[in-house]
């Protein structure tokens, strides 16, 4: 069994949403970060971690939903 199996998707959605968006106000840093990255302008090692902090449960989710995906039976 994947470790990716044994994560409940309800609690890691809501989780990754949350750490995406924080800080609320007065812009989530993981857009400020994509911002920064589009513009070429990322390469303090602190943006660079804060763009990997506020998107790994963003990644984990989306390989939680294809490991979902592929498991589930065809129809």
């Amino acid at each position: 069994m994947s470790l990716l199996d044994r994560i409940p998707l309800v609690p890691l959605a809501i989780f990754a949403i949350l750490l995406a968006l924080l800080p609320f106000v007065p812009q989530p840093h993981l857009f400020e970060k994509i911002g920064l990255l589009l513009d070429g302008t990322l390469s303090r090692p602190l943006d660079i971690f804060d763009l990997f902090w506020h998107s790994w449960l963003l990644i984990v989710l989306a390989l939680k939903l294809i490991r979902l995906k592929s498991v589930s039976p065809s129809q």
